[in-house]
């Protein structure tokens, strides 16, 4: 696989919508991995900045081309997933896309995402809509009136759909996507538990034990446990309970995750909003899907049968389909593009 060189395929309006996973590379592990493989670089030259926050701590913003130059264009935000970045293939895969199509894109990182630990006494999570409501405040401040859209991966999209539902028709938002968002937390804690789910874990467990490694060294003090209490922990929950909790003013993990899952609070969210899920998403259950008869009518509710995890890769190894890539500004042009 590594010596694949991926060819993108335009897809039809018809493909665009329904999806269809690569031939013989359905399985949800295979789906959920395989950008990680085709789409490890990116494909253009990102715009740096870096935004100062009201508490003297910062955010790092990775645009698809010098902003300033860029104000009249429409805006596509991604906010990424639990220890996403930039660099991870559906963040670059899509504010590509948006370039493409003349909008300017721009990821958000959560504080500590971008490389470089966070000053302050916390760190970010899957309720904490604060950062992403004051960014989206400032982003039209600063560069004035555009058509804006939002797109939440994962982690991200669960604290999107909070910051949707919280902010309603003030959501300084035109429109917004929301893919893999684990909805229910607690559920999703306990599946990630289970079989090869594990494995995922794991991996998730191991990058934010790093981070807050690193910002233990560089920041001592501002994580409620220290080096050695941190090497011994070995469960995302567990993760959760002696930091992210403690830090974010839950009583433990299951606190933070019944007040923090975006699921009960869909019907409130008054802007037009695709929610994109797959059935065979390993990091989830069935318990994250919604009733759609409790949706609003602008809250467009797409379940695949397969795609894993943000995964969604379509057509073959010599010449893959990068569904999210089409399917999300296909779905937003109308909103963005609605002045032309």
């Amino acid at each position: 696989m590594a010596q694949i060189t991926p060819v993108d395929l335009p897809l039809t309006a018809e493909d665009s919508q329904a999806f269809r996973p690569m031939v013989g590379l359905r399985n949800r592990h295979l789906q959920t991995m395989l950008p990680r493989i085709l789409r490890r670089r990116l494909q253009f030259t990102p715009h740096w900045q870096r935004l100062e926050l009201p508490d003297d701590d910062f955010v790092d913003l990775a645009w698809s081309e010098d902003p300033q130059q860029a104000k009249h264009k429409p805006r596509l935000v991604v906010f990424h997933g639990l220890e996403g970045s930039l660099h991870s293939p559906y963040a670059h895969g899509l504010i590509q896309a948006a370039s493409e199509r003349g909008w300017l894109g721009v990821v958000m990182h959560f504080r500590g995402c971008s490389g470089e630990p966070n000053r302050q006494k916390r760190i970010y999570h899957s309720g904490e809509t604060e950062d992403g409501t004051w960014f989206l405040h400032w982003l039209k401040r600063e560069l004035g009136e555009a058509p804006t859209a939002a797109v939440g991966y994962s982690l991200g999209g669960n604290m999107l759909a909070c910051l949707l539902a919280k902010t309603g028709h003030d959501a300084p938002l035109d429109a917004a996507v929301i893919v893999s968002a684990p909805f229910l937390l607690e559920a999703c804690s306990y599946h990630m538990e289970k079989g090869f789910s594990r494995v995922y874990q794991r991996y998730l467990l191991n990058l934010l034990k790093a981070n807050a490694t690193r910002k233990l060294k560089a920041w001592p003090g501002t994580l409620p446990i220290d080096l050695p209490q941190l090497k011994k922990v070995r469960r995302l929950r567990e993760f959760d309970d002696l930091i992210t909790a403690r830090i974010h003013g839950f009583s433990d993990a299951i606190d933070y995750y019944r007040r923090c899952s975006a699921l009960p609070l869909l019907n409130q969210i008054a802007k037009p909003t695709l929610i994109i899920h797959a059935k065979d998403d390993p990091f989830m259950d069935s318990q994250v899907i919604p009733d759609v008869t409790t949706l609003p009518p602008h809250v467009e509710y797409q379940l695949t049968e397969h795609g894993g995890h943000v995964g969604f890769v379509g057509g073959t190894l010599r010449r893959p389909k990068m569904w999210l890539e089409t399917r999300i500004p296909d779905w937003l042009t109308h909103y963005l593009e609605r002045a032309k």
